[in-house]
């Protein structure tokens, strides 16, 4: 399980877009030479992962990244509340979201009511076409800083190919989730084991193709929109004929 875009908008229109904690916003507005820039993350109350703070082995495998096991936090209360597990416990924490979502609510209601939050593409931010990834870093580098991800892939015939496929998608999900937490280390790493996985696509007969495009987010708390960065990857037999080659560059005599 992933966490899903309809849980995310979910916790950021609930929450306003603001720490549960300190109340900071978590969107940074555009300059005139960058775009918007995220300073929040979704947390999980009940870790996943066995070593993970506030680890439950009772709590059910598929409600992990479901909205009621996540809390929005600024990056250092982010990390407090994962690092002081024992003051920030599963109650408390419960308990933090619960009173901010009803102060944002409340305060909503004294101001304007609150605009359905939804994603809306822009033609002219639509990719013409993908291109083929032939590493893992290349897609890091891709999926760094997205918010969003896009799959799709070409019909598949055997249950090899769909656990082949499924499982580069699972765990291309699962990087996107952290990419941009991760310690340099841990980055290579990652990339090095997602070019060996697209090698085995390619050997099984597919290619991998990747881009990016930038949605726009709506409503919610805010009265301006935001660009939403979503990473697009397609896995397409490499017999198909929308597969459409570029031409080699034209390398002049010595």
């Amino acid at each position: 399980m992933t966490i899903t875009d309809k849980t995310r908008k979910l916790l950021w229109g609930r929450s306003g877009g603001r720490c549960a904690i300190c109340k900071q916003e978590l969107i940074v507005s555009a300059t005139s030479e960058d775009s918007e820039a995220i300073v929040g993350d979704e947390c999980h109350i009940i870790s996943g992962e066995t070593n993970g703070p506030r680890h439950d082995p009772s709590y059910p495998a598929e409600k992990i990244d479901s909205y009621e096991n996540l809390v929005l936090l600024c990056r250092v209360h982010h990390k407090m509340a994962d690092d002081q597990s024992s003051t920030f416990t599963t109650e408390i924490l419960r308990q933090i979201k619960k009173n901010h979502e009803i102060l944002v609510a409340s305060k909503l209601l004294n101001n304007h009511k609150l605009k359905p939050v939804r994603l809306r593409r822009i033609k002219k931010n639509i990719p013409n076409f993908l291109v083929r990834v032939t590493t893992g870093k290349q897609l890091v580098d891709l999926i760094s800083g997205t918010y969003a991800f896009s799959m799709d892939h070409d019909e598949l015939s055997t249950e090899e190919e769909v656990n082949l496929i499924g499982g580069f998608f699972q765990e291309l999900r699962d990087w996107m989730d952290i990419i941009d937490e991760m310690e340099p280390i841990d980055r290579v790493k990652g990339a090095y084991s997602l070019t060996q996985l697209i090698q085995e696509i390619e050997q099984n007969g597919f290619f991998v193709f990747a881009g990016r495009e930038i949605q726009i987010l709506e409503g919610g708390v805010s009265d301006d929109p935001s660009n939403w960065p979503v990473a697009l990857v397609r896995i397409l037999r490499n017999d198909n004929n929308e597969i459409i080659p570029l031409p080699q560059n034209n390398i002049p005599p010595d």
